[in-house]
């Protein structure tokens, strides 16, 4: 599905993207992570088609990205961005549908009848409620899952997503992360996104991909990548690393520096989570 291979991405007389290389299955939920200004979004935005890379290739399907029109190109890639929807005056309702753009026709037509599509996207994220309330109604949590619920009616085949809970509660964060993972898997989907938080990405990310200083630092299942070595050396810090009690995924605790000297209450993760 995704093969990226040598590339560079230099922004401002920086090299953003420094010779990553890497490739993904199609059908997977994959997680990119790393420090700020380690180039994930921008290694999404060369995966999207919105950049080009500098050097390398970027192929979708084993194609360039850059030979896809626009248009061709959003029937089966949606993007969800960081930044949200802006706050509109368009109706929830009028904005889930304007992600059956790319199938219509210059006149605004499609064969398919998507209102019933329209709103299961709705009731899958807890919108069906403000339908009719516009977005400039809304706060930034609620205009993220309207984004989400109009990249699913765009019905694509590969999903790129921003770090996609940034304006989210934790409540609304899980809400949000359940539907994609359960949407990716029921249509075999293939979704990568862009994640700060460590934990969330341990939970829902089959792998786990680690950009630092432009280059790809780790690359493995989040038992294997979130380990205790890896945290320090790519984020600086010192953390604890355990396994969650339901589904033995790595989780990261954070160690304040008055605390690192006092003894630990709970023992490191080691080795991976089947053991």
């Amino acid at each position: 599905m995704i093969d990226v291979r040598n590339a560079v991405k230099q922004i401002g007389g920086s090299r953003v993207l420094d010779g990553v290389s890497f490739t993904l299955a199609e059908g997977g939920m994959y997680g990119i992570i790393g420090p700020n200004g380690a180039g994930k979004s921008t290694l999404l935005s060369l995966l999207s088609g919105v950049e080009p890379a500098g050097g390398g290739s970027v192929n979708l399907r084993g194609e360039p990205v850059k030979a896809y029109k626009g248009k061709d190109l959003a029937r089966w890639v949606a993007v969800l961005q960081q930044e949200g929807l802006p706050a509109t005056a368009f109706t929830v309702r009028e904005v889930v549908g304007m992600g059956r753009y790319p199938h219509q026709n210059w006149l605004g037509h499609e064969e398919k009848d998507a209102g019933e599509l329209i709103e299961s996207a709705m009731r899958t994220l807890g919108l069906t409620k403000l339908a009719e309330r516009r977005l400039s109604q809304l706060s930034g949590g609620e205009r993220q899952r309207v984004a989400l619920a109009k990249v699913m009616v765009q019905e694509p085949e590969l999903i790129l997503l921003d770090e996609p809970t940034t304006y989210l509660d934790i409540g609304h964060q899980v809400q949000l992360l359940d539907a994609v993972r359960d949407w990716q898997k029921q249509k075999r989907l293939t979704a990568v996104a862009v994640f700060h938080d460590l934990n969330l990405a341990a939970q829902y990310c089959d792998r786990l991909l680690v950009l630092a200083g432009g280059k790809l630092a780790a690359d493995g299942t989040p038992a294997e990548v979130l380990t205790e070595e890896t945290i320090s050396r790519v984020y600086g810090t010192d953390p604890i690393v355990l396994r969650h009690p339901d589904n033995g995924a790595p989780q990261v605790l954070l160690r304040p520096r008055a605390a690192r000297k006092s003894d630990q209450t709970f023992m490191p993760l080691r080795g991976t989570a089947d053991e």
